[in-house]
């Protein structure tokens, strides 16, 4: 790439996009080198990030009474066609599969709504069926026809669906509110990604919903990505697909349901955004592939004994289920140190003579770059308070960092500047019922911006008239600039 292996020279702050496709290659994230549009290899390092990402999430599912599973990737066209709105709103972005003449038309899904619900027509039949909560992990494929990003905007994505079916409204509403609240408790809580929990405009719901909520993040270069969002599906699914079952009163009812889905692949992409800095990736310990990597100073005539305590160290730090490495590769110790802090190991111990004489070692710490002195003795415990401090760390500095990003507007002219200086304005509306869509419009084509709704975890009043249109304002909404 034509720069030297321990300098990476590119501002996150100044050029985000340079930054985050170098930071991607030189961290062995992802390849974007496969040959077809939209499409990326997964290396290793990213790898092993997404699948603590997946326990993560799928262990807060199962705690939540959800059950896992795996559905077929392909779709009849005819179960695809059965939801009117469903089909509509999805059919620009399918693949379909070529089949030999006569089969049936086949599409790789790109959700799984059409997929699932055949089968829970035949699997539900009592109100002691219900709630039914399920879930799978799964790749899903979308014909993006913009501009694609690893892991931002692409073909085909990771990611968990969750899909519910409950006797009441009410019960669907409230899971609804448990996935906003999961969304809070994993993403941010866990993995440090700050987001507003927005109720989408009547324009931009999923296709086939009674309504959407949407976890909108912001990037570094002002521009939002929407993360895990929540689906309330109401009857419009189980109608189509014939979900029913008999009440306590011996009558027969279709199901009111719901449908969540965290996009791994793109939460990792809001992760290696919010946390990197100029130096590479900066992971949370919770989520670091290599939580702590132990540099043996190797001198001449102590090889062997640093070794060993390298290696009995390795072994303590894996029987407290803290993940290390020893690098005791032929490289420069600079060389080793930019390695590893371009991967986002949180935490570096050297050992040398020095280190073995007085007992005590320096632990390197990724994000503040600071070094603190521990007694070899305490090293195991010391590393799991540290490692608590550091996600704490993270999640603070990118809270503050994401408040500081939302601004009041009192006019067009106000918005257009908060937009353009990469932040989020919130200001009055007239309504995010079909009746605002056209002061929408106008922020669309000439703002290049979207509504994004109203927040659905706070009750916020509007005063006033809309910017826009000069209404009465009934709405406080937030717009941005999106991928």
């Amino acid at each position: 790439m034509g720069k030297s292996k321990t300098t990476f020279n590119i501002s996150k702050t100044e050029n985000f996009s340079e930054w985050y496709s170098e930071i991607l290659a030189r961290a062995e994230v992802t390849d974007i080198r496969y040959g077809v549009k939209g499409f990326v290899v997964i290396r290793p390092w990213g790898a092993r990030i997404i699948e603590k990402m997946y326990r993560i999430y799928e262990s807060a599912l199962r705690r939540t009474g959800h059950d896992p599973s795996f559905f077929p990737t392909v779709i009849p066209e005819e179960n695809f066609t059965k939801e009117a709105g469903h089909i509509e709103g999805f059919t620009p972005e399918v693949f379909w599969l070529e089949n030999k003449q006569g089969d049936e038309k086949l599409a790789l899904r790109p959700t799984s709504e059409t997929a699932m619900y055949q089968m829970y027509s035949m699997w539900i039949r009592s109100h002691r069926d219900l709630p039914l909560k399920m879930y799978q992990r799964a790749n899903v494929f979308r014909y993006e026809t913009k501009a694609t990003r690893p892991l931002i905007r692409g073909r085909e994505f990771y990611w968990i669906e969750a899909h519910n079916c409950f006797a009441t409204k009410k019960e669907a509403e409230a899971q609804v509110k448990e996935d906003i609240a999961m969304t809070e408790a994993v993403m941010h809580r866990v993995f440090g990604v700050s987001f507003l929990a927005m109720k989408r405009p009547e324009w931009d719901k999923f296709p086939g919903a009674e309504y959407t909520v949407g976890s909108d993040c912001i990037l570094p270069d002002g521009k939002i990505i929407q993360q895990p969002s929540t689906h309330m599906l109401g009857q419009h699914f189980s109608k189509a697909f014939d979900v029913k079952y008999v009440d306590e009163k011996e009558k027969e009812k279709f199901v009111y349901q719901t449908c969540y889905g965290p996009a791994i692949s793109r939460i990792m992409a809001s992760v290696i955004a919010t946390h990197g800095d100029d130096n590479g990736l900066v992971l949370p310990y919770t989520l670091a592939p290599v939580q702590v990597v132990i540099v043996p100073m190797y001198s001449k005539d102590s090889e062997q004994k640093i070794g060993k305590v390298a290696n009995s160290l390795n072994e303590d730090f894996f029987e407290e289920q803290i993940e290390s490495l020893v690098d005791d590769s032929d490289k420069r110790p600079g060389e080793k140190f930019f390695h590893w802090e371009m991967k986002g190991v949180p935490f570096r111990i050297e050992i040398g003579e020095r280190e073995l004489d007085s007992g005590e070692v320096n632990v390197f710490i990724r994000d503040m770059k600071e070094k603190v002195l521990v007694k070899l003795e305490n090293l195991v415990e010391e590393i799991k308070n540290l490692g608590v401090e550091y996600d704490a760390r993270l999640i603070a500095k990118a809270g503050d960092s994401f408040n500081g990003r939302i601004s009041d507007c009192k006019d067009k002219k106000e918005i257009k500047k908060t937009l353009d200086s990469g932040k989020i304005a919130r200001f009055n509306f007239c309504s995010v019922g079909a009746d605002g869509k056209k002061c929408a419009e106008f922020i669309e084509k000439d703002l290049s911006a979207r509504v994004m709704g109203i927040r659905a975890d706070l009750n916020e009043t509007a005063s006033g008239k809309c910017l826009f249109c000069g209404e009465k304002a009934k709405e406080v909404v937030y717009a941005g600039k999106s991928y």
